[in-house]
C-alpha cells in the first residue's frame, strides 16, 4: 500500500515521536519551513511537538496522540518527523494500526525513526520512507541532493536511479551553518558483486535491531536491505549488530545489502567493513555495496521502506534503482 504522493499545496504535519521540536533552534525551524514552502508544501505542527521533558522528548501518550491526530486528519497528506533520538520504539505498542491502515499517508524520517517507520510498514503494509527530518531542511548549505531525492521519492510517481552525491560531510552543521566541511565523494564501493531486486527494508541498523523478536519486524523474504549507523557504533559494535541481523529467522530471504556512508568518528573504513562482511557466511553469494549517500552523513537520498528496488554491483561499479515507491 502506497500513499498518494505529496503535491504542491498539500499540508505536511511535523510530529515529534522521538526528540522534541523544542530542541531545534528557531532559525533552523524557520529555514526548514521556508524550504518546504519552496516545494509548495504547507507545514503544520502537532499539538505536543514542542513539549520537552528530561529526555528532550514528551510523554508516550502525547506522542501517540499526535500521531493518531495526524493520520486521522483528512487535511494532512504527509508527516515529517522532527528529529531522531532514542525512544520512538516506546510508542509502538500503543498505536492504532487500523487507523493508520485506513488513512494511508506519507511518513518520513530516519535514524531512531527507523523503528517507527518499520513497525508501521510491518503492521499495516503501508510504505513509509527513510529520509530527511523536518530539521534536516533547516540546513543552509549542502542540502540540494537531499531535496532532489526527497522530491523524486515523495512527490513524483516515476522510478528513479540513485546516483551518489558528488560530496559528503558529517560536520555539526547545526552549530555553524556558514563554515562547512565538504569532502569529494568517490561513490559506491563494491564489496560483493551480483544483482538483486526486491522489497526495500532498513534504515539505522542499531534501531532496526530493537525490533528483533517483536511483532513489529517485517518478513525478510525477497528483500534488499539498506543499512546505516551513526558515530556511536564503533566497528565492534557494528559487527555484532550485523551478526545479530544475519542470525534472524528468515534472513536467508535477503537478496542484497547496501550500506550507507559511515561518519568519521565511527572509525569504520572500507577495509574494516569488508573484513566484517567477509566474516559472515550468510552474506556469501549476495551483492553488498558500501558508501551509499544516506544515513548520518549529509547529503542523503530518501528511499521507501516496503517499496521495490534493484541493485547491480559489478567490478568497481554499482547501480541502485528505486522501481516502486
Amino acid at each position: 500500500m502506497i500513499a498518494a504522493k505529496l503535491r504542491p499545496g498539500d499540508e505536511v504535519r511535523v510530529v515529534s515521536p522521538a526528540i522534541s521540536l523544542g530542541f531545534i533552534a528557531e532559525d533552523q525551524k524557520r529555514i526548514a519551513r521556508e524550504r518546504l514552502e519552496g516545494l509548495g508544501l504547507r507545514c503544520s505542527f502537532s499539538t505536543n511537538a514542542e513539549f520537552m521533558d528530561r529526555f528532550d522528548s514528551s510523554p508516550v501518550d502525547a506522542r501517540v496522540s499526535d500521531l493518531h491526530e495526524a493520520f486521522a486528519d483528512p487535511g494532512v497528506r504527509g508527516m515529517l518527523t522532527t528529529l531522531g533520538g532514542y525512544n520512538s520504539n516506546q510508542v509502538l505498542s500503543y498505536l492504532d494500526y487500523d487507523l493508520i491502515r485506513e488513512n494511508p499517508k506519507v511518513f518520513c524520517g530516519f535514524s531512531d525513526i527507523t523503528a517507527l517507520a518499520t513497525a508501521i510498514h510491518a503492521r499495516t503494509g503501508l510504505v513509509t520512507y527513510s529520509g530527511p527530518h523536518f530539521s534536516t531542511f533547516g540546513m543552509k548549505r549542502g542540502i540540494e541532493y537531499t531535496t532532489e531525492y526527497f522530491e523524486l521519492c515523495l512527490m513524483r510517481e516515476e522510478p528513479f536511479e540513485v546516483a551518489p552525491a558528488d560530496h559528503w560531510s558529517d560536520d555539526p552543521w547545526y552549530e555553524d551553518q556558514e563554515n562547512r566541511d565538504f569532502v569529494p565523494n568517490p561513490g559506491y564501493e563494491v564489496i560483493h558483486e551480483g544483482e538483486a531486486e526486491g522489497r526495500l527494508l532498513g534504515g539505522h541498523l542499531g534501531t532496526f535491531c530493537l525490533l528483533f523478536g517483536t511483532s513489529f519486524m517485517p518478513d525478510f523474504s525477497g528483500t534488499v536491505l539498506l543499512l546505516e549507523d551513526d558515530e556511536e557504533a564503533q566497528p565492534y559494535h557494528f559487527d555484532r549488530e550485523l551478526q545479530s541481523l544475519v542470525q534472524q529467522h528468515g534472513f536467508d530471504g535477503v537478496r542484497g545489502i547496501v550500506f550507507g556512508r559511515f561518519q568519521r568518528a565511527s572509525n569504520m573504513d572500507l577495509e574494516t567493513l569488508t573484513a566484517i562482511v567477509e566474516g559472515k557466511r550468510e552474506l556469501d553469494g549476495i551483492p553488498v555495496v558500501a558508501n551509499a549517500s544516506f544515513g548520518h552523513t549529509t547529503p542523503g537520498f530518501t528511499f521507501p521502506i516496503g517499496g521495490y528496488g534493484r541493485l547491480r554491483a559489478a567490478g568497481e561499479d554499482a547501480e541502485l534503482r528505486i522501481v516502486e515507491n
